[in-house]
Parts: structure tokens; sequence; C-alpha cells
């Protein structure tokens, strides 16, 4: 069953965010990850949340997505990533 990354992303300096965006998307698809949502407008049906930067990526599986999101390549991003951003991620099967 496939699985679903979704992180609400607030960039707070966007020359090192830059960085992490170039290099995570080779990461993902290594473990079969790929985009189906990357920023883009908005609108909030219901509610009071206030998203930021939206990305979906698809795996095919949780165990591939947590691989992913255990593994060496990444973990060198998370980093890059913690400097320049304030997330929320969640995995969705």
């Amino acid at each position: 069953m496939a699985a679903y990354l979704i992180a609400d992303v607030d960039i707070t300096d966007a020359a090192v965010f830059e960085e992490y965006r170039r290099d995570v998307p080779t990461t993902e698809a290594r473990y079969g990850g790929r985009y189906i949502a990357r920023g883009g407008a908005t609108k909030v049906l219901e509610g009071d949340w206030e998203p930021h930067r939206l990305v979906i990526v698809e795996f095919p599986d949780m165990a591939s997505l947590m691989a992913w999101y255990g593994s060496p390549e990444y973990s060198r991003l998370k980093p890059i990533r913690e400097r320049c951003a304030k997330t929320r991620i969640i995995a969705l099967e």
C-alpha cells in the first residue's frame, strides 16, 4: 500500500533552503519516492490552518518511506533543512 509524506514547510532562509531543495529529490527517488505536489497555491476549505509550502511525496509503502527518512543520505540533509525552515511532517498510509 502506498505511503505519503506530507510536509508543511515554513522557509526561514531561502538561500539555504535552495541547497536542501536541490539535493533532497535524488535521495527520495532511491527509495521509490515521487512528488505528488511541491509548493503551489493552497486554499483552506475549513478550519484555521495556515499552510506554508506544502509538499506531498508518494512512496511504494511505509517501509520505503521510513527507510528513506532514516537513511544516511537524508540524515546528511536534515540539518540543512532544520537551519532554514520550520517543518511539520507526517507519514500517511
